[in-house]
C-alpha cells in the first residue's frame, strides 16, 4: 500500500509541478471519504489536478461547468421517455462518475447547488422517488474564484459544510512556473498519463486509514478545538459535529500518508485550517484563518 500511495503522488506530480502539499491535501480528502474545495484564482491548475487524479486511479471522470442556467437534472440525471418501449428511461447526470469536478460551482443557483448536497452525503441520487447509488468510490473536486464575485452565488453553509477540505493551490514559484514552460514545450498534457492504482485499490485504502489510531486524548483534542470555535467572540457560526468527524477522518488519512499507523497532535494543527475555516463565518469582517491560528495557540493539548 505505501508503494501505491507513493506512485499516485508521483504521477500526480507529473502533471502539477510543485504543489506537494496541495497534492497531499487532496490525497487526504480522497482517501478520508471526503470531498475538496479548491478556491483560487483562474489558471493555477485545479481543472488539471483534478483530471490527473482521475486518470491516476483509472476511474471514470466527468466535468460539470457551473452556470446560472444549469438546472439540477443537468447534474443528476433526469427520465426521459422511449417511444420505442413506450417507458420513461433514466438517463443518467454527470454525477455517476467516480472523480466529478464541479468547475466555478459558486455560478450555479442555490437550487442547483442543492442538487449536490444529497450525492455528496449518502453517495447517492433521488429522482423521480427513486434512488440511484453513484459508483465507488466517488470524490467531488469543486473550485472557485474568491475574488470574482459578479454572478456567482455564495455557497450556502450546508453546501460548505459538505466538503472536508478547502484548499488553496496559489501561484507557482519562478523555478516552478520555468518547469511549467519547459513541459508544455515538450508536449507533456494529462493524456499522458498512466493509471497507478485501480478503484479497488482506492477503496481499500479508505478502509485502512479509517483504522488509523486515534487516541482518546486527540480526540479530546479535536473536540476542544471545534468546540471553542462555537463558543469564541470573534465567530458568528462555529464549526458543525461533521467537522468534528471531518477533521478526525483527515487526521487519520493524513497520518497514513506520512507512513503511521497513528495519528499525532501535529496532524490535527497541520489540518485544523483547511478542514474548519471554510465553515466558519467570523464576525466583524475578521478573516477564518486568523482567528483559527489564534485558536491553535490557545487551545491546549490534552
Amino acid at each position: 500500500m505505501r508503494q501505491q500511495i507513493d506512485a499516485l503522488t508521483q504521477n500526480l506530480g507529473l502533471a502539477i509541478v510543485g504543489k506537494a502539499e496541495a497534492i497531499r491535501l487532496v490525497l487526504v480528502a480522497l482517501l478520508a471519504g471526503g470531498h475538496a474545495l479548491l478556491e483560487d484564482v483562474p489558471g493555477v491548475g485545479k481543472t488539471l489536478l483534478a483530471k490527473s487524479l482521475a486518470r491516476s486511479i483509472d476511474g471514470k471522470f466527468q466535468r460539470l461547468q457551473c452556470t446560472p442556467d444549469l438546472l439540477p437534472t443537468d447534474i443528476t440525471g433526469t427520465n426521459i421517455w422511449n417511444p420505442k418501449s413506450g417507458e420513461f428511461t433514466f438517463l443518467p447526470g454527470p454525477v455517476f462518475a467516480n472523480v466529478l469536478l464541479a468547475d466555478e460551482i459558486n455560478r450555479a443557483t442555490p437550487r442547483t447547488q442543492s442538487a449536490l448536497l444529497e450525492v455528496m452525503e449518502e453517495h447517492q441520487v433521488t429522482v423521480d422517488g427513486v434512488s440511484r447509488n453513484v459508483p465507488l468510490p466517488f470524490f467531488v473536486i469543486a473550485t472557485q474564484n474568491p475574488i470574482e464575485y459578479q454572478g456567482t452565488f455564495p455557497l450556502p453553509e450546508a453546501q460548505m459544510d459538505r466538503f472536508m477540505l478547502s484548499v488553496s493551490l496559489g501561484y507557482p514559484t519562478e523555478a516552478e512556473e520555468l518547469q511549467m514552460l519547459q513541459r508544455h514545450q515538450e508536449g507533456t498534457n494529462v493524456a499522458d498519463l498512466q493509471p497507478c492504482i485501480s478503484l479497488a485499490e482506492v477503496q481499500e485504502l479508505q478502509r485502512i486509514c479509517s483504522k488509523v489510531k486515534v487516541d482518546t486524548s486527540l480526540q479530546q483534542y479535536i473536540l476542544d478545538l471545534v468546540r471553542a470555535t462555537r463558543h469564541d467572540e470573534e465567530i458568528t457560526l462555529g464549526a458543525s459535529p461533521r467537522g468534528t468527524v471531518a477533521l478526525q477522518r483527515a487526521t487519520q488519512a493524513l497520518a497514513f500518508l506520512l507512513g503511521r499507523d497513528y495519528a499525532i497532535p501535529d496532524d490535527v494543527k497541520f489540518l485544523a485550517p483547511y478542514v474548519l475555516c471554510h465553515r466558519l463565518i467570523p464576525s466583524g469582517g475578521r478573516r477564518a484563518k486568523t482567528v483559527m491560528e489564534r485558536l491553535l495557540r490557545s487551545v491546549p493539548v490534552q
